[in-house]
């Protein structure tokens, strides 16, 4: 497995664009990049129609003489093959290039992203670009790391016109091999859509009601895997060349389109976009997400922050800005979940363009009058007492469960409700954090025996493999948290008959008979205990029969009062609780802290504004300390025994953060994260400039 060693420390850098920018800037660039301690940059990302301005005559002038100027300045390059906006001419030469939406529609020129995967042209001149670039660069002492496309899926993970139709029905012939098959997996027996001809199939264009949901299950698949086989193209081209050199694509984190449990198989290295929204309730935890799952990726390997904001994004409705110390405290964060390397979108802030008002390391005022470029370099010189951390660990007791086909399938319509399943992921995922969890994500199908907890959201689609692999977790010893309408559907989205969730009532000791949807403005109770704290429940209830089950909270009202609603069940070695309705933060969070409890994993009781983890260097241990609250400091008892991380001076019993304060504290062995405490929360303080 590849370890990002080769930079002499944590990797600091950017986008880097010269080609939008006179040559008498790009030396200051070199000069302004060593003062900020930038040691990495991501070069020619958008570049083809500068490479290659027309068909077959390629000009290399200008990049070679800014890979050049880095290599003489100490800065290495991320090289780009620079694909991932087809030049003009491409366009106009063959017109079939052009992606089209499911109403029909070809989009046209004038944004990124404008290629059809399947286009065969396209993949041909995308190929000739790669090989001249790889067989000019490889041998280039400033190439680190190749850089693959840019972003793909971000805004045409789906292509509906006549060439992908006939690469979709090659994929189903491959996967089916016979039309028999295919039509018992699919369902066409429901309303006349047996297939007799693999040509009558078509992609799940608009219909006139709802298509056939197996198809549009295996579309998604086949879309993801269409767009995978340009990245493997690609790559394929520049490992000839350059074995020696890592691979990577930068990844979006939660994105609908693309399997990343299948693409990172892929890579070298996982790379990752992120840009949380600062004006977010806690945008920490929204980044904290995407980190944990890079993460989980490839098995806990370090990974790359390639792309976030350094203040205010461009796209969204109302664009805050990053406040002082928030950029920081992120770049701390994303540290502590995994990263050995913090890069930015982009160096310099563009003059022209659609991203002209997205912020850079450079801001159009300069770098003399900015408090973005002074935060910039700070940072810089920050992280040269970071180093150790590229080589630390972060160990997770659980887990949670995550599937994209699951999410592919709980997306297709006609469900008995609405589930978007992010806000539930997140909402479980921040219950977990409260406690002062490290958080691993899991696939169905991956090796769940390293955990003491394994919880699942919403695992709507469940195949016989994953259902099984989840019992032998149980059996030998393991705690499962199930969310509601879990093991619904098989592999094809067919039902599981029996009583939901039918492949594991034995391990839940229970069944579900139905669901009560509760529509907007509707809510019920769930209640612990008799006497026991009562919590409203929104959107999602259900009709639950014990066989085994012990009840630990029911519904308060409507038909279903006084029955389940959440439940615990011994099974071999380990335990299986269900939930039965979508519970808020807190609930969830004593479910959880039950189970952690009973698995013998400490917690610890935080609010959201405060991030906990924990990093393992050999036989010791780095507790990553973090206040996400923007104008209130925080006041904690930590564990004895510590000291802090940059200088090994020891650390006193009570310590005060700051407003997005931060700090590293270093143990021997293991930290007892229970003696963990939040003391107080003094007044309001507001940041200063």
């Amino acid at each position: 497995m590849f370890e990002i060693q080769p930079f002499g420390g944590i990797i600091y850098g950017a986008d880097y664009n010269p080609e939008q920018w006179p040559r008498d800037t790009w030396r200051d660039d070199a000069r302004l990049m060593n003062e900020a301690g930038v040691n990495l940059v991501s070069l020619g990302i958008f570049s083809w129609a500068h490479l290659e301005p027309r068909p077959g005559e390629y000009d290399f002038t200008w990049l070679d003489e800014v890979m050049d100027l880095l290599h003489e300045h100490g800065i290495n390059v991320n090289l780009a093959t620079a694909t991932a906006s087809p030049p003009p001419w491409l366009s106009l030469k063959y017109p079939d290039s052009r992606p089209v939406t499911a109403d029909g529609v070809r989009l046209e020129v004038g944004a990124r992203q404008l290629y059809c995967p399947s286009h065969q042209p396209f993949r041909a001149h995308a190929r000739l670009l790669v090989e001249q670039i790889a067989q000019r660069y490889g041998p280039h002492p400033a190439l680190k790391l190749w850089h693959i496309n840019n972003e793909y899926g971000c805004h045409v993970d789906q292509c509906f016109c006549a060439l992908c139709a006939e690469a979709f029905r090659a994929w189903l012939q491959a996967k089916y091999q016979t039309l028999d098959a295919l039509n018992d997996a699919w369902g066409t027996a429901f309303w006349s859509q047996r297939y007799g001809d693999w040509a009558e199939i078509q992609p799940p264009r608009r219909a006139p009601t709802f298509a056939n949901p197996t198809q549009q299950l295996d579309w998604r698949r086949f879309s993801s895997d269409n767009i995978l086989e340009l990245y493997r193209m690609e790559a394929g081209v520049v490992r000839a060349v350059t074995p020696h050199i890592p691979v990577t694509t930068n990844f979006l984190g939660f994105i609908p389109g693309l399997d990343y449990f299948k693409w990172a198989q892929e890579e070298d290295v996982v790379s990752l976009d992120a840009y949380p929204d600062p004006a977010g309730p806690h945008p920490h935890l929204e980044a904290g997400m995407s980190y944990d799952m890079m993460r989980s990726l490839r098995g806990g390997q370090r990974w790359i922050l390639m792309e976030q904001a350094p203040s205010a994004v461009n796209w969204r409705p109302y664009n805050a800005p990053k406040r002082p110390g928030l950029m920081r405290m992120l770049n701390h964060q994303a540290l502590a979940h995994g990263a050995s390397g913090l890069m930015f979108f982009q160096w310099r802030a563009s003059r022209a363009g659609a991203e002209k008002f997205h912020s850079g390391m450079v801001q159009h005022v300069g770098p003399a009058r900015s408090r973005v470029w002074e935060e910039i370099r700070s940072l810089g010189q920050e992280l040269r007492t970071l180093t150790r951390l590229t080589g630390a660990q972060v160990p997770a007791r659980a887990a949670i469960m995550f599937d994209w086909n699951s999410w592919w399938a709980l997306n297709v319509d006609s469900k008995p409700a609405v589930l978007p399943l992010l806000p539930l992921v997140q909402k479980w995922y921040a219950a977990l954090r409260s406690l002062g969890q490290n958080v691993d994500f899991v696939h169905p199908d991956g090796d769940l025996q390293g955990y003491d907890l394994v919880v699942m959201p919403n695992q709507y689609l469940l195949a016989q493999g994953s259902a099984q692999n989840i019992r032998q977790f149980v059996d030998g010893g393991g705690t499962l948290v199930t969310g509601f309408f879990s093991g619904i559907v098989d592999e094809h989205e067919h039902i599981q008959l029996g009583g939901y969730p039918a492949l594991l009532t034995d391990v839940l000791g229970l069944w579900v008979e139905e669901w009560v949807v509760l529509p907007p403005g509707e809510h019920n109770r769930v209640r612990f205990g008799a006497q026991g704290e009562a919590h409203d429940v929104l959107h999602w209830a259900e009709v639950i029969h014990p066989e085994g089950a012990e009840t630990l909270a029911t519904f308060d009202q409507d038909f279903i009062a006084g029955q389940p609603a959440v439940t615990r069940h011994g099974y071999g070695a380990g335990r299986a609780y269900y939930v039965g309705g979508d519970l808020p933060q807190a609930a969830l969070a004593q479910v959880f802290e039950e189970a952690l409890t009973h698995a013998g994993v400490p917690t610890c009781r935080l609010p959201d504004t405060v991030s906990v983890s924990v990093s393992r260097l050999g036989g010791r241990s780095v507790l990553h300390l973090l206040n996400a609250h923007p104008t209130q400091a925080l006041a904690f008892t930590l564990p004895a025994g510590g000291v802090h991380f940059e200088d090994g001076r020891p650390a006193a019993p009570s310590l005060t953060l700051l407003p997005y304060g931060v700090t590293l504290i270093e143990f021997e062995g293991e930290v007892a994260l229970d003696e963990l405490q939040l003391t107080q929360a003094p007044a309001a303080l507001t940041l200063s400039h």
